[in-house]
């Protein structure tokens, strides 16, 4: 599964997938295979990202379109 979402939210903060890496404490290379769906992003770094970019989960993973958190 691509994440069209993970890719379209770094860019809209014009960040680059290194500066996401690193918030991450994961590497460029990782992150950009979470971006491609050739690694399952694991929990902690979906929370994470989430958080960072002040959305719900389910918006990141395509489950809604609605950006909204639960808080």
């Amino acid at each position: 599964m691509f994440f069209q979402r993970l890719h379209d939210l770094r860019e809209d903060k014009d960040l680059n997938q290194k500066e996401i890496a690193k918030l991450l404490f994961t590497s460029q290379t990782v992150y950009s295979r979470y971006e491609r769906g050739v690694l399952t992003i694991p929990v902690e770094h979906l929370l994470i990202l989430a958080d960072f970019y002040g959305v719900s989960t389910d918006y990141i993973l395509g489950r809604t379109n609605n950006k909204a958190t639960n808080k």
